[in-house]
């Protein structure tokens, strides 16, 4: 079993930027503690951050040749990419969105999530654990 984990816009200045929000563990921590969990489970990740709309809408595209699912934290691209929906919804393997805050408790324009409808599900709020939670949501839904 494979898994795309891909990150969005920023996410590579997790630890550094808005650390009241975010917290102090940064894109390399997550991944270990990923890592960590899917060794136990026999998993193979792969990651992928980028602050570029069109690359991440091309790893979507060319990602079911190579992966059973993927858990994406589109970032801010998650209130603004039409893009980015009509990829995931494009592909025919499930996607988990992740989100470290809960989107919900911030600003008002943060409570629309446009890729939201075109994923199996959603995790936010949990911090670096939102991460954890979503790939083992990614690891059941691939079982069933």
């Amino acid at each position: 079993m494979k898994i795309l984990v891909i990150n969005g816009p920023n996410l590579n200045l997790l630890g550094q930027r808005e650390v009241d929000i975010y917290g102090e563990k940064t894109l390399k921590d997550i991944t270990k503690r990923m890592e960590e969990t899917a060794r136990g489970k026999n998993v193979g990740l792969s990651f992928f951050q980028s602050n570029h709309e069109g690359e991440i809408v091309d790893i979507i595209g060319k990602s079911e040749k190579e992966y059973d699912a993927i858990v994406i934290n589109p970032a801010a691209y998650t209130h603004t990419s039409v893009a980015i929906r009509d990829a995931i919804s494009s592909i025919r393997i499930p996607v988990v969105e992740v989100h470290m805050s809960n989107i919900y408790k911030r600003e008002e324009f943060r409570h629309k999530s446009i890729t939201a409808p075109s994923v199996e599900g959603q995790i936010s709020g949990f911090g670096e654990y939102s991460y954890i939670l979503g790939l083992l949501a990614a690891i059941n839904i691939i079982k069933k």
